[in-house]
This record gives structure tokens, C-alpha cells and sequence, in this order.
């Protein structure tokens, strides 16, 4: 094993034992080269003032090489900010200015030590990252029934993880902490658990109220007092986007330092808080009392990064950035945030209406994108066919019931127009 592996994992052992036992495989060999190309280029780059032979771009005329056609798209921004290659665990400023974002919005996170954030390509690479750092073969992943399917990708397939589901709602159709704290308890023998937390879920648009995130918390807290490792992740991709009374925090705070055997993990990104879905900015941040373990996990995080895309994209970076320090940024998502909520309104409000009959329900939904029906006597993939076919409207079918509506997509004036539609539509396949 490298010697600098070996030092990373001396500084987590003595740190917090628990954390070097949740590492994997690859998580306890990887590292972050000190001496290599990357290392002598920083180094040049602040002592070679004449000429500066070390790094793999191109300068002319003092500045980065590039194309006219190219630059002429971006001349709001310097070619310094937009060519060269962003440091491996991103733009310091941006990192910097995503964690005062994380303290402003997540108030629960003062007091609480937590490290710089660092950029991912969007969240599937933070959530990649993870599962490289903390996932061996026959790991148990603990999720809801109701999950984004790359999970399975990213956790199971990748790194031979096992998927252990739970219920979403319970029947009170609230969450079902209860059942995640049942699949929890059960790792006992394996000693240690990955929990992923998303919410606003996708794909039911449901965040937990104040009192179920306290029941969540509860269990986590319950099974690492059990002896239990609990890699505790939540997967913020679309925060902030919360219509009524939830949390409206991530529960990566109250995560945060709750048991030397809870390692807090939080993946966010710019992707749907930002709406810059193709700019594939994200961030993996992770929470402990020690400082020292805190620069160890992010050695092995850039690690990892280094291993696979080297360092994420530069000018989407410069975007957000430019985005974040802008005077008018917090009224600008207030506009954007205040159309979500009235689709999300207006769907509960049609849904509500009784203009449908008994031929669905629907999960209860109150954030996010998303919101889930539950068909009664047809199949999910035989209305999504027939929505297409006959109707040329687009939704998801998951499983035998189950059909996503993003209502993120759809104008409110027609969102009346969609669901009289998806209406007809299991009409068409209950009487065919």
C-alpha cells in the first residue's frame, strides 16, 4: 500500500476508528499524490515567474490559448476563468461560497464542524464517490422502495453492494421510520449500514415533516448506539424546494456529530437548485469533530477524482460562481422556487378535486419535481404506453402501479389539460 494511503488511514484510526472501518477496499488504498505532476505544477505555479514548462494546456500572449469562435460565446468571461483545468476538488471561491450557502440555509449545521465542500461532476459523481469510498461486496445499502434507479447503478452493480428496501410511507402515509429503523437494526451482524436519504424524494416529491426527520435521526442514532457503522447520506438534489410544512432543512445537520460511529455525508449540487441541469456542478461534503480526519476523507475524495475525471469542468464552475456573487441571485431562485410551488399547488388542488373518480390515488407529495399516482386496476406500463401512443404525453411507470408526473416541466395552464389526459388514458386500458 502507498505510504500515503497508509498515513491517511493512520490519521482516520486514530481519529475515528469507526470511519477507517467504514472505508472499502479501494477506500482505504486510494490517496491524493503529494508528489507527482499536479504537486510540482502548484508549486511552479508560484515560484517559476520566467517560464512556467509544467503544465498540460497551451498559453499564448500571457493568457490560456483558445478559439475565437469559442471565446466570441464567452466574452463575459476571462479565458484564466474558463480554460485551464479547475483544481482536482474545485474553485476554492466556489467551495467557499457553497458552504456559507449550506450554513445560511441550513441553520441546524452552527456549531457543527463540518469540512469545505468539494466539487463533483453533478451529484451521480458524488453519490459515485461514495459508493467508492464506503462500498465493498455484500455492504448493505439501506433505501425506501420508492428510489431513483441509479442508486442500484452506482451502489449494486458497480461496487456489489446489497440494495435493502424499505417502505417509503407507512399506513398512515407518513414516512415509514419505523421501517427503516427495522432494515437498520438488522445490519447488526454486518456491523455496518450505507443509508441514503433523499429528499425531497424522487420519485414522490416527499420531504418528512419536523417530527418523522426527528424519527430518522432517532434510528440512526439508535443503531450506531447498537454498535452499528452508519454511513449516513443524504442526497440533496433538489433542495430548497420545499411547498409546505417539512423540513426545510437537509438532515445532514442534525447528522452532523451525532455518534463517533455516524459518518455524515452530504451530495448537493447546483444541477436542480440552480436549474443549470446540463452544467453538472455538484458537491460532496462530509461532517466530524476532527479536523484531521476531515483533511483525510477529502485526500481520499480527490483520490477518487483524480482516478476518474481528473477535475470537473472549469467554465460551468465560473458560472455558478458568478451566479452565487450575484446581487439579485436570492430573488431570482425566489421567482423560479414561487412557479414550482403553484404546479405543485395546482396538481394537489386538481387531484383534490374528486374531477377523477376512484380510479387512482395519490402519494403524498410536498416538494421537489415529482409526484407519484397509484393506478387501481391497470397497469402502470399499459398507461404510459397509451399515454404515448394515443395522447403523445410522457410520463414513468415504476413498477406494476406506480406512474411519475414531473410537474416540474409542464406550464400550470396545462396542467389540467395533462391530467384530464393521463385520466382518459386509464379509461382507454381499463376498458380495453
Amino acid at each position: 500500500m502507498n505510504l500515503l494511503a497508509k498515513q491517511l488511514n493512520e490519521t482516520l484510526q486514530s481519529e475515528n476508528a469507526h470511519i477507517f472501518d467504514m472505508l472499502s477496499g479501494i477506500g482505504k488504498a486510494i490517496y491524493f499524490p503529494k508528489v507527482g505532476i499536479l504537486s510540482q505544477s502548484a508549486e511552479a505555479a508560484a515560484k517559476a515567474k520566467k517560464y512556467n514548462a509544467t503544465i498540460g494546456i497551451a498559453t499564448e500572449g500571457g493568457q490560456p490559448m483558445h478559439l475565437k469562435s469559442i471565446q466570441d460565446t464567452l466574452s463575459a468571461y476571462e479565458p484564466k476563468d474558463i480554460y485551464p483545468y479547475a483544481p482536482p476538488a474545485g474553485k476554492p471561491e466556489l467551495r467557499k461560497l457553497w458552504r456559507e450557502k449550506m450554513l445560511q440555509e441550513n441553520p441546524s449545521l452552527s456549531g457543527k464542524s463540518f469540512g469545505q465542500p468539494v466539487v463533483t461532476n453533478a451529484l451521480t459523481h458524488g453519490l459515485s464517490i461514495v459508493a467508492d469510498l464506503f462500498a465493498d461486496v455484500g455492504d448493505a445499502v439501506i433505501i425506501p422502495d420508492k428510489n431513483w434507479e441509479n442508486y442500484e447503478l452506482t451502489f449494486s452493480v458497480r461496487r456489489g453492494a446489497e440494495m435493502i428496501e424499505y417502505p417509503l410511507y407507512n399506513e398512515q402515509n407518513r414516512f415509514n421510520s419505523a421501517g427503516l429503523r427495522e432494515k437498520l437494526l438488522a445490519q447488526q451482524g454486518r456491523g455496518k449500514a450505507i443509508v441514503i436519504l433523499n429528499f425531497p424524494n424522487n420519485p414522490t416529491g416527499y420531504t418528512p415533516t419536523r417530527q418523522e426527520g426527528a424519527e430518522i435521526v432517532a434510528a440512526i442514532q439508535e443503531a450506531a448506539e447498537a454498535g452499528i457503522n452508519v454511513v449516513a447520506v443524504t442526497d440533496d438534489a433538489y433542495f430548497g424546494l420545499f411547498f409546505e410544512d417539512s423540513l426545510h432543512e437537509s438532515l445532514f445537520g442534525q447528522l452532523a456529530d451525532l455518534h463517533p460511529r455516524v459518518l455524515a455525508i452530504k451530495v448537493d449540487g447546483a444541477t436542480k437548485e440552480e436549474y443549470v441541469w446540463g452544467f453538472r456542478v455538484g458537491f460532496i461534503t462530509y461532517a466530524s469533530p476532527s479536523e484531521e480526519a476531515l483533511k483525510a476523507l477529502e485526500a481520499k475524495t480527490l483520490g477518487i477524482i483524480r482516478a476518474t475525471i481528473s477535475s470537473g469542468p472549469h467554465p460551468s464552475q465560473t458560472f455558478i460562481l458568478r451566479a452565487l456573487q450575484a446581487p439579485d441571485f436570492d430573488e431570482q431562485r425566489r421567482v423560479k422556487f414561487d412557479i414550482m410551488k403553484r404546479r405543485a399547488n395546482r396538481v394537489k388542488d386538481l387531484l383534490d378535486s374528486g374531477r377523477y373518480g376512484e380510479v387512482w390515488e395519490y402519494y403524498p407529495f410536498n416538494s421537489g419535481y415529482f409526484m407519484c399516482l397509484k393506478l387501481k386496476g391497470v397497469s402502470a406500463e399499459a398507461v404510459r404506453t397509451r399515454l404515448l401512443d394515443a395522447y403523445g404525453v410522457g410520463t414513468i411507470a415504476l413498477g406494476e402501479t406506480d406512474l411519475r408526473v414531473a410537474f416540474s416541466c409542464i406550464e400550470e395552464l396545462h396542467l389540467e389539460e395533462l391530467f384530464d389526459t393521463i385520466h382518459q388514458a386509464v379509461q382507454d386500458v381499463a376498458q380495453a
